[in-house]
């Protein structure tokens, strides 16, 4: 019987579905040391973006060789050695279908929050104050949307936003998609051209992808939404940039650390920020669910 350690949470429903395929599922979240010393009794891993599944929480797996399966209930790898687990005779799956539309109904969200100022009237209002002189926006319909990775998430919220009246513009690490719909750039050119910046790519774990160059490239006044991952967009940057008004505003769900301890950026009012909400609909949590159960189940029968 395999034996799978749910470490960040899953759908009830997508649990019970394991449980009826007569598994021996756990859920519980291990903090790392535990994690290193109960991951030689599992065959199967799930984990969100909480679990750090690295060098040291693979070596500890090694010494029993039972882990043969590591399920990443999201897009993103970047928390999960890929590369050193497959080497080690370890696959690596993921949910990417699951969570497009959520990610990218919240980046719209996000631009009609930074246009039209309802993070900040929200806030204000329950304070007892009436600031409407001072929440003048702006339309998105005719604005240029630069959409900065185009995945499956990048093309959703392209379509979004083009349904919108947007313009839209994007870039990719492979060049141009074979797409008619929509216009491919360069990344410098896009920076240019665009009103709002919105990031759809992986963390490396090195420098951010927008930092003080690329924000100085963009027109003044301009938006940037990261739904991505946290360090994609220098922080520090952001916020240099959001003081001295080169940017109209940021809405970032993502942090480098996370929970979020950059407390400038957070409080400040140009910044409409979530916590790491991009996939939090109940319609996501079930597809997530289904594919992950989907997962195993042609795991075992490709004979695990």
């Amino acid at each position: 019987m395999l034996r799978i350690l749910i470490s960040d949470g899953m759908e009830n429903e997508a649990v019970n579905k394991l449980k009826a395929m007569n598994l021996d599922v756990v859920e519980r979240h291990y903090e790392t040391d535990e994690l290193m010393e109960e991951i030689k009794n599992f065959d199967v891993l799930i984990v969100r973006s909480n679990t750090k599944v690295k060098k040291d929480i693979i070596d500890a797996a090694r010494v029993t060789g039972r882990l043969k399966l590591i399920i990443r209930g999201g897009v993103g790898l970047d928390n999960i050695d890929v590369a050193y687990a497959e080497a080690n005779g370890i696959q690596v799956r993921n949910t990417p279908n699951a969570s497009s539309a959520s990610v990218a109904e919240l980046v719209i969200g996000q631009m009609f929050n930074l246009a039209r100022f309802i993070h900040n009237s929200n806030i204000t209002m329950r304070q007892g104050q009436w600031n409407k002189k001072s929440y003048e926006g702006i339309e998105i319909f005719n604005k240029t949307l630069g959409i900065i990775g185009f995945g499956r998430i990048g093309r959703e919220t392209a379509n979004k936003a083009s349904a919108l009246g947007m313009n839209i513009v994007y870039t990719d690490v492979i060049g141009e998609v074979d797409n008619l719909k929509y216009k491919y750039l360069p990344m410098d050119e896009l920076l240019k051209a665009s009103d709002f910046v919105s990031v759809h790519i992986p963390y490396s774990g090195d420098n951010a992808v927008i930092g003080k160059r690329e924000i100085e490239m963009m027109k003044d006044g301009a938006y940037i939404i990261n739904c991505a991952r946290g360090g994609v967009v220098d922080e520090e940057a952001l916020l240099e940039a959001l003081d001295n008004n080169k940017l109209a505003g940021a809405a970032i769900d993502v942090f480098v650390e996370e929970p979020a301890k950059n407390s400038p950026l957070i409080k400040h009012d140009r910044v409409s920020c979530t916590p790491h909400i991009g996939a939090s609909t109940q319609e996501a949590q079930t597809r997530i669910g289904d594919e992950i159960a989907e997962i195993i189940f042609n795991y075992i029968k490709e004979g695990a």
